[in-house]
């Protein structure tokens, strides 16, 4: 069949900004869908999509190179967290999230101790009245911190998605003075919101208030175990302002309007109603994604529902192809890098689906004549078309894809779409007439509560669940390559779609083959991850065995490093078993993300130094321990690993401290489990937070055995660590500090770098070179980081 000019366009000028972070893929994936187009649509159709892919590409380049100075100057300007003073204005809809205001301002003034920051600068901060709208200017006073990004190798760059948003500071606002009042469109729909959300709080069950919030304003405040249900069962987008909501509340106003409009008999007869009433929807529309947060899948949504009443309004039949494409070039001109907006993605692949999956294989429904069966097949053929382009973002998303979430679908839509959506869209309307307002809470209330339900049993039927491999850049090109052959195919080579298939089942193969040798190297491999302020280090062995020392954590923030750093590389390594987990000591930046990693992984073994059980290390760390027992995982501690050669394969690990037990008059940093991993004449040496005393102690008890090229540098690059005798013993020529950039305690202190720069050591600092990975053979030795340092 001939292909769309406007679609392929579109899909190429989306397509370009992906080159900035996968080019190899992306620039093959691309070159062989145009070959595949070449024959089906004209040679300047094809100029013109390679021209566009082009300036996708250097928009997508450009867009990322000012997002990375903008954050680059403001993390040094500001250096460690600080309490400034600041003006500006709030520059994106606020919203209200686990009780307290989240919004953006673009700074206009600051002053953080005496230093200014860049100006125009964006700030996240939470905290405030709870009617701030956009255009108030306000005066803060703030604690804020540079952005922190979590960058390891074998995972997406988190870059692209951070500069989408444009924030490079966040906080907490400690005092908010609304200076000035906004005014305008923007600031008028704000307090459409706030008024929404207020009703919504007021006469909602309180059960059920999140998730109204979610499906009318946008606003993702569920408890997280909700969140978690309607994820794994697949009915997230039920709560989301996706397009079928966008749809269903701009075409059900349209046609109201129409209905009213063609009774006034003097106007109809004048006026085209029809086309007044599309010009409505389209702007409509656009009002209704903004009011609703402003997604990616909200904004595509509209703009395809704009350009299809627009088409209307000039009198010509709207075409789902072309304002498919229209959606998506929209997109991709008003935001360069809209490729990395996962919900704006899922919404195309939605779409897409529908139109060509869902749209040939309802028709063949239509001779269904009874009701009872035609219905619920048509809404599995419409859950079915629609996940099936989705399935290759959602297993990047998450390691599996739910098949109750088809029956789980099928019943909750007629409660979440038709009974709990019309009803919140028009609650905050009912304010006037209290009565009409609580009975349309209430029945709302009793829908979504059975929608949640529905995800919760969903959610456990963990047996339905397949477990599919998160694919790579690779893989999603070739299926990117899959499904433009199936599409671009003329009907005379349907027959030839089982090869296709096939041939994409092989390459598929080949590529997660060499995913998983790539996963399980036959040599040593330390991988520093970049979890922030804490530690976690990945070992493979030359047997195919891992071991996994600390996994990072915060104290007071939601932020799982064990589920945002660790379980991520462990997937894309396709690695579902830890051999040994080893906490170096009881701390909470070392222990904080185990827990969520031994619930998702096998689990060989746990080594603890003992000092936690002993002296007690709070309610984190005893629920590790419970963890442990319960799912049977043998605990060893120094007095059984110490003075043995624990041999892993042809390599050598060493337990030298602390020996033969830990000291109880010792800090938890002193009684750190130092390992050493010898592979060949090449050794690496992790030192936990091993501070000054238990560095003397080594070198007291067998300094010959500290010699490594690579070193973990103990304690974050504090003053207190990394002293002259130890590196003199060790003399490593690579060494890795793991450092968040919101720290406080001023780490790496100058002291340790200057220590490290006299012995000539090549020290990579996490919070600038993100993960950090050495490799031997035993021989050679090679380093990588995720970017070079700046």
């Amino acid at each position: 069949m001939r292909v769309d000019p406007l679609l392929l366009v579109a899909t190429s000028l989306l397509a370009g900004s992906l080159v900035s972070t996968s080019p190899g893929p992306t620039c093959a994936a691309a070159a062989l869908i145009a070959v595949l187009a070449a024959g089906h649509t004209s040679r300047r159709v094809v100029v013109l999509a390679a021209l566009a892919f082009g300036v996708g590409a250097a928009r997508g380049a450009l867009a990322l190179r000012a997002f990375e100075a903008e954050r680059l100057s403001a993390r040094d300007a500001l250096g460690e967290p600080q309490r400034c003073s600041i003006s500006g204005k709030v520059a994106k809809s606020p919203l209200w999230i686990g009780g307290q205001a989240s919004y953006e301002i673009e700074l206009v003034r600051s002053d953080c101790d005496g230093t200014p920051l860049p100006a125009l600068a964006r700030v996240r901060l939470y905290g405030g009245p709870a009617d701030l709208r956009r255009g108030d200017e306000l005066a803060v006073t703030a604690n804020l911190g540079a952005l922190q990004l979590f960058r390891n190798l074998g995972v997406p760059d988190p870059t692209p998605r951070a500069a989408r948003a444009g924030v490079v500071l966040s906080g907490g606002a400690e005092a908010v003075e609304v200076v000035r009042r906004g005014w305008g469109l923007g600031s008028v729909i704000d307090r459409a919101r706030t008024h929404a959300r207020e009703r919504i709080l007021a006469t909602f069950a309180p059960a059920a208030a999140p998730m109204a919030r979610a499906l009318v304003l946008g606003e993702n405040d569920l408890d997280p175990e909700d969140g978690e249900a309607f994820r794994l069962s697949g009915l997230s987008h039920i709560l989301a302002v996706s397009g079928t909501h966008l749809v269903f509340a701009v075409v059900g106003v349209v046609r109201a309007l129409t209905f009213f409009l063609v009774r006034i008999e003097a106007f109809a007869a004048t006026v085209n109603v029809a086309r007044l009433a599309a010009v409505f929807g389209a702007a409509l529309a656009l009002l209704y994604a903004d009011f609703a947060g402003g997604s990616g899948s909200a904004w595509r949504a509209a703009f395809m529902l704009a350009a299809a009443f627009s088409t209307q309004a000039l009198g010509r039949r709207p075409s789902a192809c072309r304002t498919f494409a229209a959606s998506m070039l929209i997109g991709a001109m008003l935001d360069p890098l809209a490729a990395f907006d996962v919900s704006f993605l899922l919404s195309l692949a939605a779409t897409g689906g529908l139109i060509a999956i869902g749209q040939p294989l309802a028709r063949r429904c239509e001779g269904v004549h009874s009701a009872a069966l035609r219905v619920p097949l048509e809404s599995v053929i419409a859950t079915v078309s629609a996940m099936l382009p989705c399935a290759p973002l959602l297993a990047a998303l998450s390691s599996g894809i739910n098949l109750a979430g088809i029956v789980a679908n099928v019943l909750a839509a007629p409660f979440g779409e038709c009974i709990a959506l019309p009803l919140c869209l028009s609650h905050s309307l009912f304010s006037a007439l209290p009565w009409l307002e609580r009975g349309a809470a209430l029945v709302a209330s009793g829908a979504l509560l059975v929608v949640k339900g529905v995800a919760r049993a969903s959610a456990e039927a963990s047996l339905l669940t397949i477990e599919i491999p998160v694919p790579d850049a690779w893989q999603l090109g070739a299926t990117a390559v899959l499904i433009g052959s199936l599409l671009i195919g003329s009907r005379a080579r349907r027959g030839f779609a089982a090869l296709r298939l096939s041939l994409f089942a092989l390459i598929w193969s080949a590529l997660e083959l060499a995913q998983r040798r790539a996963g399980m190297p036959e040599t040593l491999r330390v991988t520093a991850l970049d979890v922030g302020q804490g530690d976690a280090t990945l070992v493979d062995f030359p047997d195919g065995s891992l071991m996994l020392i600390d996994a990072g954590g915060f104290v007071g923030s939601p932020i799982d490093p064990g589920k945002t750093s660790v379980l991520p590389v462990l997937r894309s390594r396709r690695r579902a078993r830890l051999d040994v987990v080893v906490l170096s000591h009881p701390h909470p930046d070392h222990f904080g993300g185990l827990r969520s990693v031994i619930e998702q992984v096998q689990v060989g073994e746990f080594w603890d130094t003992g000092q936690g059980a002993a002296h007690g290390a709070g309610p984190d760390y005893a629920r590790l321990r419970t963890l442990l027992q319960r799912r049977g995982v043998r605990v060893r501690g120094p007095a059984e690993l110490c003075g043995e050669s624990l041999h892993r394969g042809p390599a050598l690990l060493e337990v030298l401290a602390p020996c033969p037990s830990f000291r109880a008059e010792r800090s938890a940093n002193d009684n750190s489990f130092v390992l050493r991993v010898r592979y060949g004449i090449r050794a690496a040496l992790l030192v936990g937070d091993a501070e000054r005393e238990a560095e003397a102690e080594l070198l007291r008890a067998a300094p010959e055995k500290l010699r490594a090229d690579f070193l973990k540098v103990g304690h974050h690059g504090s003053r207190t660590s990394t002293s002259p005798q130890f590196l003199a013993a060790v003399r490593p020529a690579w060494a890795s500090i793991s450092c968040g950039v919101r720290n406080r305690f001023g780490h790496p202190h100058p002291e340790a770098l200057a220590s490290l720069a006299a012995y000539g050591v090549r020290s990579l600092r996490l919070d600038r070179s993100g993960s950090v990975v050495f490799s031997t053979d035993g021989e050679r030795v090679e380093l990588s980081a995720f970017q070079i340092a700046r």
